[in-house]
């Protein structure tokens, strides 16, 4: 579910009540991360007695299938105790699993594979350091690349402006660390002629690639999870992703329910992948 939400109260009629707390969640119970507030880091502050409601609204809610409530300070003339509430909404869920060897292919419609702008929004979970997100090229060595390095994403474009010097043609972007947690990570991918904009976590940078508009026109596949092949226009070697992909779309597309249903759509088509789909379940990762 997604938890937007979390109140506390103390033991009924006692002198049992928390005066702070961590809150931790988990997608599949093993892997803990603790949820942070911006204005604190150090946990809730709890109850000052037993019976008043101590409410929080989480901003940014979170989704998760487990939560603890650590307590870290409690009346000293009482024990611990804690009455919870959760508050939060069902959660829409589509995961697929690539296994280091697979891709998605999503191939675009002839007279719609340039729209005005693309917008690709996908979740990850991965313990690897390294491995593909999203892959596409076009012609005279024009591609973007979407990739873990080392825990960090890297956005790699080369705009194939034969007019333009080398350095200048190829543009890096590196943003986040420590993303191969085995924790869910949100990424948001806008192109809009030359303007790109890249956030992950509610965290995002923008920059513009020189060249003429429409530079970055590209071909009409898109590959997920890794390269197929060897890409034509990209000399360093790349990793295929290990890992899980939720609730990926290409410009409001759903591409998960594609390669679920394995049946030619309108206008779109995923080709076989060798990855598992799982419909309304979490990404369990090896320990």
């Amino acid at each position: 579910m997604e938890v937007t939400a979390v109140a506390t109260q103390g033991g009924y009629g006692s002198s049992d009540w928390v005066t702070g707390y961590v809150l931790m969640f988990s997608d599949g119970g093993r892997n803990w991360k603790q949820y942070r507030r911006e204005e604190s880091i150090s946990g809730f502050p709890g109850n000052t007695n037993a019976d008043s409601v101590v409410h929080y609204r989480l901003e940014p809610p979170f989704e998760a299938r487990f939560l603890r409530f650590l307590p870290v300070a409690w009346n000293p003339k009482g024990r611990i105790g804690m009455r919870i509430e959760v508050y939060g909404c069902a959660y829409r869920s589509e995961v697929v699993n690539f296994d280091g060897k697979s891709s998605l292919i999503y191939t675009l419609n002839q007279k719609s594979a340039s729209p005005t702008k693309d917008v690709i929004s996908l979740k990850f979970k991965t313990g690897q350091t390294d491995g593909i997100l999203l892959h596409r090229e076009g012609r005279n060595g024009k591609h973007i690349t979407l990739e873990l390095v080392k825990g960090r994403l890297v956005l790699s474009l080369n705009s194939g402006r034969a007019s333009l010097p080398p350095a200048d043609a190829r543009v890096s972007l590196t943003l986040g660390s420590l993303l191969d947690d085995q924790h869910w990570h949100a990424v948001l991918l806008e192109l809009l002629d030359t303007h790109v904009s890249l956030t992950v976590d509610r965290h995002a940078q923008l920059f513009q690639a020189k060249g003429e508009p429409r530079s970055l026109d590209l071909d009409d596949e898109i590959s997920f999870g890794g390269m197929p092949g060897h890409g034509k226009s990209v000399a360093f070697p790349h990793k295929n992703f290990h890992g899980c992909f939720e609730n990926l779309y290409y410009n409001g597309v759903d591409i998960i329910d594609l390669s679920k249903k394995r049946e030619p759509q309108i206008l779109v088509m995923v080709r076989k992948s060798t990855c598992r789909t799982r419909e309304n379940e979490s990404c369990n990762l090896p320990d």
